[in-house]
């Protein structure tokens, strides 16, 4: 079967009509693709003992992030099942123990506490600001496809309660695929 779409796409070609590959195909199986095409090239991301992010593959790049967008980013790093934005203050310890490795000996306690609790307040839009500037991070660093696999993003996934009540859950995940994570030690 591919053998035989290969050859229609290429007589497609000889004729100049990409526009009748493109209406075949579709636009989202198109940006599927493309994606998939992006996973054939992602780097390796390297967690250092000092909790840099290195991207071996791509030349040794370093994603930096401030320690408060590295202790979020380390958190969903640990959780491939995905957070839901509204359950974070589930994970307050945790989001306080990874930033407490990640900033410097100097910085005030009670300061990273209070950041921390506007993180897990479902009220604050704290988080979403730090995903975002996550995601412009690994934007700087390579194509839109690419990063979709390295930022925080949604995946909503609809559940049913008996019959008749339906909700949705609306995880946040890093997407990149757990053997493409490395860390130089132990999982903290």
């Amino acid at each position: 079967m591919a053998s035989e779409l290969r050859r229609l796409v290429c007589e497609l070609q000889l004729q100049d009509r990409n526009d009748l590959i493109l209406q075949a195909l579709g636009v989202p199986l198109l940006e599927q693709l493309r994606i998939e095409a992006a996973r054939g090239k992602l780097s390796r991301l390297l967690i250092t003992k000092d909790y840099r992010l290195l991207l071996p593959d791509n030349g040794q790049q370093e994603v930096v992030l401030q320690p408060v967008h590295k202790a979020v980013y380390l958190l969903f790093l640990a959780h491939p099942e995905g957070i839901e934005f509204k359950h974070l203050a589930d994970y307050r310890q945790e989001l306080l123990h990874y930033y407490l490795l990640v900033a410097p000996e100097s910085v005030d306690r009670q300061q990273v506490e209070e950041s921390v609790d506007r993180l897990v307040d479902p009220l604050d839009n704290a988080i979403n600001e730090k995903c975002s500037r996550i995601k412009r991070t690994f934007l700087e660093l390579m194509d839109e496809y690419s990063a979709s696999y390295y930022i925080i993003s949604s995946h909503t996934t609809k559940r049913f309660a008996g019959s008749s009540r339906i909700w949705y859950e609306r995880l946040k995940v890093v997407n990149l695929p757990r053997q493409l994570v490395v860390w130089e030690k132990d999982n903290p």
